[in-house]
């Protein structure tokens, strides 16, 4: 494959699924981060305990956040930790198991009296104590020097019951890390959402590849296999005048609608609610057809759309 080639397919990719890496390299990065951290951050939520929990890393797969975040209002607690390169680059979420174990650990609880989950919405003393919890986290993924994250402390708010299915959200390739934290007698998770981007870049250091220089730059440039063959549906659209709702509300069955005179050179090719290309909308013998012309630029077309105002 050319440039030019290697080009647009990154181009398209990137358009419709954000930069992703291999599995194998997110997941041995994931992998060898969570084992990494598990002391160090153990330690730190025991020291606010009055009694001591244990923990042990559970999984570290690849996912995506669409699959991750839950949509539903529930009693688990989330919080968001921002950094200089991204917007969510530790999503922390603690299920309402762990919440109610460390609830109950920060308090004085009985460590062999098994502990109910919470079913209710978080009051205002167990909000503060898990935002504390979610801060010694954050520091823990923190790192230092040139992998630090960057993360902008304090955090904000934690997020709970019918905030979950608010909060801003978005779609793109992810690592999720979790960790079972547990009593002799009760347990619970805390699993860590992280972009495959801010990971790889912070932390590639347990892939194969670690000691090479280029290991930022190589997982830019690939895109894994699975995702070059998954199948999108495309739309064309082609662009109509603008008209108001009482000229529509008169159109009748069977009625011509004018186009302008160089729609059929602004089709835009569409794929996942995103627009990729410009293309010149034809007939080739029976068919339909769409040539590429270029592709789309989000910001010249919101200056176009300002100007044609």
């Amino acid at each position: 494959m050319n440039s030019a080639a290697e080009t647009s397919s990154n181009h398209v990719v990137e358009s419709l699924l954000g930069k992703t890496g291999e599995p194998q390299q997110v997941i041995a990065a994931a992998k060898a981060l969570g084992q990494r951290v598990r002391g160090v951050m153990l330690g730190a939520i025991n020291d606010r305990l009055a009694f001591s929990l244990d923990m042990e890393l559970k999984s570290a797969k690849v996912t995506r956040f669409a699959e991750a975040l839950p949509t539903q209002a529930s009693h688990m607690a989330i919080c968001v930790a921002p950094s200089s390169s991204s917007s969510d680059a530790l999503t922390m979420m603690i299920d309402a198991d762990a919440a109610a174990l460390l609830v109950s650990a920060a308090f004085g609880g009985d460590p062999d009296i098994s502990v109910a989950p919470i079913q209710r919405d978080l009051s205002g003393i167990e909000r503060m104590m898990l935002a504390d919890m979610f801060e010694v986290i954050a520091q823990t993924f923190e790192g230092s020097g040139e992998r630090a994250l960057g993360i902008s402390f304090p955090l904000g708010e934690v997020i709970s019951g019918t905030e979950i299915p608010r909060m801003p959200r978005r779609d793109g390739p992810a690592a999720i890390l979790e960790f079972r934290i547990h009593s002799p007698v009760a347990s619970g998770l805390i699993s860590i959402l992280m972009p495959q981007r801010v990971l790889l870049t912070h932390r590639a250091d347990g892939s194969a590849e670690a000691d090479s220089p280029l290991v930022a730059s190589k997982w830019r440039a690939r895109f894994s296999e699975e995702v070059m063959r998954s199948k999108v549906n495309l739309e064309a659209t082609v662009p109509l005048s603008k008209f108001t709702l009482g000229e529509i509300a008169q159109w009748q069955v069977g009625q011509t609608i004018e186009m302008p005179g160089n729609a059929q050179a602004q089709t835009q090719l569409s794929a996942r609610r995103k627009t990729i290309f410009v293309c010149e909308f034809g007939k080739l013998g029976n068919h339909f057809t769409v040539r590429v012309r270029q592709p789309f630029d989000a910001g010249k077309d919101f200056l176009d759309r300002l100007v044609n105002k």
